[in-house]
């Protein structure tokens, strides 16, 4: 039971339901109405590409990660499980996902979209295995992380065909919520042990600080937070407004609801003042829900209210299923 645990908090099994959708919904904008079997297979290579972005990075980071007490009971760290065992479910992954990406293409002409969608894949594992190896090394690392996961989901749109105009919008969605989990939500969760560590990131350079357990975020790391909210924001309802796409107002008015709960808890974290970091996960998780949802909520008018729902869904559900497997409490898993 105990490997099992140790197994499935490696593989970040409880946070896939969200991590694997970006391809999926990538496809949806640019067919509503594909193949469940294509969405499936798209769904699996999301996991995969997920699964071998996260056990790299604990890879890289085993020595580093040994040095804090509240990384002590990773599975790598902890020696629960072998790096060697680490490095052979990355090169499972790699192997699997890309002979997934073979079927999915079978009987296909390598040319056009499809070619481009090859290519987007392979440079978002390139880009991810960089992060992996280099995030602390340099400033804006944070960067890579959120092009490879952009990537992954420009990989599921060409898959399927010609990118619409929500899979570009969608696409810097995806980049900035990236960034924002990484360079703002991650630096300031880890901004105590970074310090110490010599770690170099954009929290850091911008002035946050922790000190006998109080925090300190200064005002223009908020602006680089609240500039990233707000574009995203813009974003979300541009297309309704500029480009004549067809809405329900019940939709623009639960987007409009969202925005705003997105912009308080955000506002929530960059306001503390007592270093939490239990509090600071939970802000963390609740914030990174309401993100899955906004553009299945935004995409309710193109590829139905059933699909969006279900998106809407599939993380949350997953998450419930799975965390008791993990050993984690609801909310509080440990980043």
């Amino acid at each position: 039971m105990k490997n099992h645990v140790s197994y499935t908090k490696l593989l970040r099994i409880p946070g896939l339901g969200g991590l694997a959708i970006p391809p999926v919904i990538g496809a949806l904008t640019v067919n509503p109405n594909i193949d469940i079997y294509i969405l499936l297979l798209l769904f699996i290579i999301g996991s995969l590409a997920a699964i071998y972005g996260f056990v790299l990075n604990d890879y890289a980071d085993i020595e580093v990660d040994k040095l804090s007490i509240e990384l002590k009971n990773r599975p790598l760290v902890s020696g629960e499980i072998s790096e060697k065992k680490a490095v052979g479910i990355c090169i499972y992954c790699v192997i699997s996902a890309f002979l997934l990406i073979y079927i999915l293409f079978y009987g296909k002409i390598i040319e056009g979209y499809i070619f481009a969608a090859a290519s987007s894949i392979s440079l978002a594992w390139f880009l991810g295995s960089i992060y992996d190896f280099h995030s602390k090394d340099f400033i804006g690392s944070d960067i890579l992380v959120a092009a490879s996961v952009s990537l992954v989901f420009l990989f599921g749109a060409l898959s399927v065909g010609e990118p619409t105009l929500f899979t570009w919008i969608i696409l810097i969605l995806t980049f900035n919520n990236l960034l924002h989990m990484n360079a703002v939500e991650g630096g300031i969760k880890d901004a105590e042990h970074d310090k110490i560590f010599g770690v170099k990131n954009i929290a850091l350079k911008l002035g946050v600080n922790v000190n006998d357990k109080k925090i300190i975020i200064p005002n223009k790391f908020k602006a680089f937070s609240i500039g990233i909210r707000i574009v995203s924001s813009l974003l979300l309802i541009i297309p309704f407004i500029f480009y004549g796409i067809k809405f329900f107002y019940w939709q623009i008015a639960i987007l409009i609801i969202s925005i705003i709960l997105m912009m308080y808890l955000t506002l929530k974290l960059l306001n503390m003042k007592e270093f939490d970091r239990s509090k600071i996960k939970k802000y963390i998780s609740t914030q990174s829900f309401l993100r899955y949802s906004l553009v299945p909520i935004m995409l309710i008018s193109t590829i139905g209210i059933l699909y969006s729902i279900i998106l809407i869904f599939i993380p949350i559900v997953w998450y419930i299923i799975f965390v008791p497997l993990s050993g984690e409490k609801l909310l509080k898993p440990r980043m």
